[in-house]
């Protein structure tokens, strides 16, 4: 078994390696200096593998740094209930929902598909090699960090070591069902394509996990342990059905299918989202419109594809108005809950950066875009011309503009009720701050992908994304958002700054796009 997964890991890397030269090869200016022999340099390959090795401590450790620091040590301020137990009580429901949602052997991934399929490795040696693989990075990954941020909020040492351990036994336990299941259905779940079920489970996890809290209601130490010991006895005893488990290539021979491989590998779910997209297409009603031209063309479009464009905005402000309803009622129960209210919404607008982000349906709605309507029209040389993309694209801005800004009103208006309900403020300047720069920061990741899509274009005809560029521009920012988490400001300073920064931004981006969209926006061999 231990050859098998040095085998597989070779492949693997391998596979990741030449996945990072290929990337350095689309960035704009490299790409015209470096031959296609560059897949022989040694010298590349082993910077390539530097950056491999990178990518796989960033695996183990960046990302569980992450999760504990945002989805439960960020939210502790929030509760008056113990933060220790608050903490245990969080982490424990998360990996809940966690061992439901990824059990990572039955993830359909490349590797997998490459060792199994066509290179007919060992299935049952492969899949439990790499599981236990990934179960000790579970727990390497994140064991500093239960430690380091129990320590914080003053949890055990013991407590601190066993939370890794029972994420295990959790996803040990999960495993082993779907084994059952398959066991006595014949049949296997691909897990990037959750039932209804797997997400009710995941919506009552989450519920648990942070609404308890709310109403004093926490996990503590004594009845963590409890559940510790039955999920160790479970997970022990699952981990030997699962290491006893005959079936892993027929199994396998279900989960890596190419339609499940190549859905998985694609980002953001694209090939999902192309496939259920299809059935959202309103094609059988006689959608007209009065405008003409560009306008006509782009009009049809959205209301054809109304559903796609609008369905998630519509979810988003139903579930920001039941935020803001709670919040609102907390204010008026509690005066503590209310000063901290006023506190974060006089200091903390930086914040707010990345909740834009992540609201922002900008990249969904280009990706459906292409799969919808341009990876065909982009075929024509007609719809290529300067005269018909520029058209387009001000039809779109206007269109990506109005649907952010049903979410992005609520939070706008929101925050400034919220302001006046937990205490008001001295400076009134303070209200229009905060609706503007909000409704600006909409306005400005509507610009922002729309005019990233123009100019970087980064899907092939089979609506794969293939430009680096494109990764690294959406990374850096993630990450500039991010790190507005950490910066508390003032809000009319900050806010002030922030309008500018948006006006100037877009004007700048605008130009760029007229200018270059005509020569960038093509379809990516």
């Amino acid at each position: 078994m231990i050859d098998t997964f040095i085998t597989s890991f070779k492949l693997k890397n391998t596979y990741r390696v030449n996945s990072i030269i290929y990337s350095i090869k689309q960035f704009p200016l490299i790409k015209r200096i470096l031959p296609n022999s560059l897949y022989k340099s040694r010298g590349l390959k082993i910077f390539a593998n530097i950056i491999s090795a990178f990518m796989e401590l960033f695996s183990i450790f960046l990302g569980k740094l992450l999760y504990i620091a945002i989805m439960i040590f960020a939210v502790l301020a929030l509760y008056k209930t113990s933060q220790a137990d608050t903490f245990l009580h969080i982490f424990m429901f998360l990996t809940f929902a966690g061992g439901v949602l990824n059990t990572y052997m039955l993830n359909p991934t490349k590797d997998k598909y490459y060792a199994i399929v066509l290179l007919n490795m060992d299935a049952r040696k492969y899949g439990l090699s790499n599981y236990y693989y990934q179960l000790l990075k579970l727990v390497i990954g994140f064991l500093p960090f239960t430690i380091i941020f129990g320590l914080i909020v003053g949890l055990p040492i013991w407590v601190q070591i066993l939370m890794p351990f029972f994420a295990v036994f959790i996803k040990l336990i999960v495993m082993n069902y779907s084994l059952y299941k398959f066991n006595k259905t014949n049949k296997v779940s691909n897990e990037n394509l959750p039932t209804k079920l797997v997400w009710s489970i995941i919506g009552i996890c989450l519920l648990m996990a942070y609404g308890l809290p709310a109403i004093n209601i926490t996990i503590n130490s004594n009845i963590f342990l409890c559940i510790f010991i039955l999920s160790l006895i479970l997970g022990i005893y699952s981990l030997i059905k699962i290491h006893n488990f005959k079936d892993y290539k027929k199994m396998y021979k279900q989960v890596l299918t190419t339609t499940n491989v190549y859905m998985a590998d694609n980002n953001a779910g694209t090939q999902a989202i192309k496939n259920n997209s299809l059935n959202q297409i309103e094609l059988d009603k006689e959608y007209t419109s009065n405008k003409s031209g560009f306008a006509y063309f782009h009009d049809l479009f959205v209301k054809r594809h109304r559903k796609i464009l609008t369905k998630a905005v519509k979810k988003q402000a139903i579930i920001l108005l039941f935020i803001f309803a709670a919040v609102i009622i907390g204010c008026y129960i509690n005066e503590d809950f209310k000063s901290k209210t006023n506190n974060i919404l006089l200091q903390y607008l930086p914040y707010f950066v990345f909740i834009m982000y992540l609201i922002n349906r900008s990249s969904t709605v280009t990706e459906a875009m292409f799969m919808n309507c341009d990876h065909s029209m982009l075929t024509y040389r007609i719809y290529r011309t300067p005269k018909v993309i520029l058209g387009i694209f001000k039809e779109r801005l206007k269109t990506l503009i109005k649907i952010n800004s049903l979410p992005a009103s609520i939070i706008a208006f929101g925050l400034a009720i919220l302001l006046y309900i937990s205490g008001g403020t001295d400076n009134v300047l303070n209200y229009a701050v905060l609706i503007v720069s909000i409704l600006s920061m909409s306005v400005f990741f509507s610009v922002h992908y729309l005019v990233m899509y123009y100019l970087l274009q980064p899907y092939n005809v089979n609506t794969e994304m293939k430009s680096s560029t494109y990764r690294v521009v959406q990374a850096v920012t993630y990450f500039v958002c991010y790190y507005m988490i950490k910066l508390h400001l003032p809000t009319i300073p900050f806010g002030i700054a922030m309008i500018v920064f948006c006006i100037a931004y877009s004007i700048i981006s605008l130009i760029i796009a007229y200018r270059y969209a005509p020569k960038t926006f093509k379809l990516r061999i």
